[in-house]
């Protein structure tokens, strides 16, 4: 086991870090970084979405004379992780004390990163150049990486170490994901003395919900009602109703058809009672997908084989910062890094993944071959 590994994990997760306070986070993950490069600087992104710190960006030169690559992995964590801890099991296992998340989305990709730097510096080994994108509030729909000024990268290929699962799973694709607030406006009236005329907005609310299909409505795509909110009082009838809730789907033109459907069944609902509605919507991220027969992917299964790991190559239904560096442009994975139920205080991630994963980024970044497959049939997949 490397006892370092398990001190940064450790310590890096000891740090409170919500997404919008990650500076003393930042601020110790430079102190790590001062040992590989003296290129280091923190962006504005904090000021632009009102947060305590900037993305954290590090160039890291090389022997190798290929282009760089893109290394990233996200400073902020899910609440609650007020006082968090690691403990490390006698199997391997690190888990929370249970009264707070651990942590490992995204501590586990941070440590590893810094983990396979450290070692091919102090072992001297020849590498290509490197590029280091620590994000601040990937949590909150990649937030900080939307504002990042990628004219500042040369990197055209990026692994994202965010990915819960198995070390040697990676993800090259991911959704749209729409999220939408539609507000039903009906009359305000006297419950008891003047019922009928009152046109009640959560009834109408209810009418259009009733009409929808919910979870997955058609293959590959996913539809969510997460909030309703109205009323002033028991004895009124209801003037306002909020609805608020997500789609989500591999096809962005399936969400944005899904979207418009929601819209038509509220507005034909609604207007049998006299309502009307206001529907607003945000592409809080935006899909992409990876191409297998890519060099990103060739790379990471050359990768694997080195480092005696079985690839499998899939999508996923979750978003991250990768959804932010495809719209400019770079091609990528999101890699599993050992991290394990995250978001819940039964989060875990194991000293062995951990150490097995660095490996695998070592071999990424130490990778010099450019091989050609004459279709996809090369490339281990299971597309979920």
């Amino acid at each position: 086991m490397s006892e370092r590994l398990w001190k940064t994990f450790s310590e890096l997760v000891g740090i409170y870090s919500p997404s919008f306070r990650e500076r003393e986070f930042c601020d110790t993950l430079i102190n790590y970084l001062t040992y590989v490069s003296d290129n280091i600087l923190v962006d504005d992104a904090g000021k632009k979405i009102n947060g305590n710190c900037g993305n954290l960006y590090c160039y890291v030169p090389g022997s190798i004379n290929v282009p760089p690559l893109l290394f990233s992995a996200h400073m902020d964590t899910v609440e609650p992780a007020k006082g968090k801890r690691a403990v490390l099991h006698q199997n391997g296992d690190i888990t929370s004390a249970g009264d707070t998340i651990l942590g490992a989305d995204d501590i586990a990709g941070i440590s590893v990163i810094l983990e396979a730097v450290l070692r091919l510096k102090e072992q001297n080994i020849p590498h290509r150049p490197l590029e280091l994108l620590f994000p601040v509030a990937e949590e909150k729909y990649g937030a900080g990486s939307a504002v990042f000024d990628y004219s500042a990268l040369k990197s055209k290929e990026a692994y994202v170490l965010d990915l819960g699962g198995e070390v040697g799973e990676a993800a090259n694709a991911a959704p749209t994901i729409l999220s939408f607030e539609i507000k039903i406006h009906g009359k305000a009236a006297h419950a008891g003395f003047a019922p009928k005329s009152g046109i009640n907005a959560i009834a109408a609310a209810a009418r259009a919900i009733a009409n929808l299909y919910h979870g997955e409505p058609a293959p590959g795509l996913t539809f969510n009602i997460g909030r309703i909110t109205g009323g002033e009082a028991d004895n009124i009838v209801p003037s306002l109703c909020t609805v608020s809730g997500e789609i989500r789907s591999l096809s962005h033109d399936a969400v944005m058809a899904y979207w418009n459907t929601v819209k038509s069944v509220f507005i034909d609902e609604t207007s049998k009672a006299g309502a009307n509605i206001e529907a607003t919507y945000r592409i809080e991220l935006k899909a992409y997908e990876t191409p297998l027969n890519s060099v990103v992917v060739r790379r990471f299964v050359r990768a694997c084989g080195r480092a005696g790991i079985i690839p499998r190559i899939h999508s996923t239904f979750g978003g991250s910062d990768l959804n932010n560096f495809a719209l400019h442009g770079i091609t990528g994975l999101v890699i599993a890094c050992g991290m394990h139920e995250a978001h819940s205080l039964r989060e875990y991630s194991n000293i062995h993944e951990l150490e097995k994963c660095v490996k695998l980024v070592m071999e990424l970044i130490t990778d010099r071959e450019e091989m050609t497959y004459e279709d996809t049939s090369a490339i281990p997949a299971n597309r979920i």
